[in-house]
């Protein structure tokens, strides 16, 4: 813990003293100024292929974790686990 705050206020002053630091050149930058050309059309034609799709009913189940049925199989009960009652 005393690492890492350390590090953190060594960050904050370096920033502090880079930014503090009067060495920079002001360079000034030619701007150069551009019109809008808007283009509404489009020259070229798309054909879009119509895709034919087989109906199969098929159950698909789909798992948050990677291994879930593994957790599954493995995490069985038997009657043994259950807590009796007294």
């Amino acid at each position: 813990m005393k690492a890492i705050i350390t590090l953190i206020l060594v960050l904050f002053f370096g920033a502090t003293a880079i930014a503090q630091s009067n060495d920079t050149n002001n360079v000034k930058v030619e701007t150069i100024e551009m019109g809008i050309v808007l283009d509404l059309g489009s020259d070229v034609s798309i054909d879009y292929e119509t895709v034919e799709t087989e109906e199969e009913n098929q159950v698909v189940r789909v798992y948050r974790n990677k291994n879930s049925r593994v957790k599954k199989a493995i995490s069985f009960t038997t009657k043994n686990d259950r807590p009796k009652l007294a």
